[in-house]
């Protein structure tokens, strides 16, 4: 057991100086820090992924980060997981602050991504799949999944820039499909969808633009423009003018998650974070597909190609979590892929002695909210922890903590549950 120091990633898209828990979280930890009021943290990465490998917070400890000491100490992987993921620590855990909103994406399937890692190994950096879960923190917004066939014909029918781009033949397709042929509803979408993706630059910078005049217009005019989900256009717009994924709002479902809620992202589920902060535990892999949103590469083709287009509404997109049965403190988040799994502990003030239990896992904890001393036989002294700490545990250790906040401790804890 011993603390980790992590690195974070200024994208442009994150929350500036200390509105970012990404930023709160590094002072809190460590008050020599530095935070630039106006640089943007959007990332806090906890694990030992190559482009983010945590430093150890232990000079007793000869290797300097995680990945050199997992690969020195596979055993402390755990003996299913080091043999199942050939000796790797499986997962990526990190803290996200969204300002502005993501690319519009997809994570491939294994096969797929071996696939692009072959073919474009400058955009897919390695062959890995990369399913992943966020768990909201604030408040939290993003795309995620299709909308059901009725909220999209509606749109079509309200926004006439949206129904132009697709054309009249995919639309009444779409249209005239039927609930009872799920296969026949999925063709019509996808051709709907990737007409729209492939649809020519001038074409749809001409449309958006049109349609963002006149929802201007409606909203100048205090009419309700809810109907060609106005809101959220005029924001998208305004971040990223004269961008197709502006219109993706017409297709994917609107999910806003309230703190401790969840939603799960599998292969090839298009979704896009908008607003919030969250953390978030993925396949170790930074393969992602993008299509819109971004000044990063796309890749349309392959995107539409991959996407799932099952309609599902929005409510089915957040993740059911629950309460252990053996420790009412713990709340387990297990998706359906063998790589991760998260847990959400809760210790109320009136525990001032709590034991995070061993798993047969290495597992990476972060704190929330609370202080706490750890001690632990396996940490050769006692650890302080507080807002920020991050702690990289074992497989099959356990570490005690004494509180010492009076409102309790909120923690979050990566591990691998084979």
């Amino acid at each position: 057991v011993f603390p980790l120091s992590c690195i974070t990633k200024n994208y442009s898209w994150g929350k500036v100086g200390l509105e970012s828990e990404v930023a709160k979280l590094l002072t809190s930890s460590d008050p020599l820090v530095q935070i630039q009021p106006d640089q943007p943290y959007a990332e806090l990465w906890m694990g030992s992924h190559p482009r983010g490998d945590a430093v150890i917070r232990d000079n007793r400890i000869p290797q300097k980060t995680l990945g050199q000491w997992i690969a020195d100490n596979p055993a402390c992987l755990g003996a299913k997981v080091k043999d199942a993921f050939q000796g790797h620590l499986p997962f990526l855990f990190k803290v996200l602050s969204v300002n502005t909103a993501l690319s519009i994406q997809a994570h491939p399937n294994k096969e797929l991504a071996a696939k692009l890692h072959t073919q474009f190994p400058e955009h897919y950096p390695d062959a890995n799949h990369k399913p992943e879960m966020a768990i909201a923190l604030t408040p939290f917004e993003g795309l995620c999944g299709f909308r059901p066939v009725e909220e999209i014909i509606s749109f079509l029918q309200n926004v006439p820039e949206l129904r132009m781009l697709i054309g009249e033949v995919a639309v009444e397709q779409l249209e005239r499909s039927r609930s009872d042929d799920p296969r026949g509803v999925s063709a019509a979408l996808r051709v709907c969808f990737t007409r729209l993706m492939k649809s020519e630059k001038k074409f749809f910078v001409d449309q958006l633009n049109m349609l963002v005049k006149r929802i201007s217009q409606e909203v100048a005019e205090g009419k309700d423009t809810s109907g060609s989900n106005g809101d959220l256009l005029l924001r998208l717009h305004s971040q990223y003018p004269g961008d197709i994924g502006c219109f993706t709002i017409y297709f994917l479902n609107l999910v806003r998650l309230e703190p401790g809620e969840a939603m799960f992202l599998g292969a090839n589920e298009p979704h896009a974070y908008l607003h919030g902060d969250c953390v978030e535990c993925m396949a170790c892999s930074d393969n992602t597909v993008r299509a819109g949103l971004t000044p990063k590469f796309i890749d349309v083709l392959t995107l539409c190609e991959m996407l799932n287009y099952t309609p599902a509404p929005s409510s089915s997109k957040i993740f059911p979590v629950t309460q252990s049965q053996l420790d009412p403190s713990v709340y387990l988040y297990d998706p359906p892929v063998p790589d991760f799994a998260l847990m959400r502990i809760e210790i109320p003030s009136s525990i001032k002695l709590y034991l995070v239990s061993a798993v047969d896992s290495a597992s990476i904890l972060l704190v929330i909210q609370g202080t706490a001393v750890g001690t632990s036989t396996a940490a050769a002294s006692e650890m302080t922890l507080r807002r920020g700490s991050v702690l990289f545990i074992s497989a099959n250790e356990s570490i005690s903590l004494h509180l010492s906040s009076p409102d309790g401790m909120l923690l979050f804890r990566a591990c691998c549950l084979l």
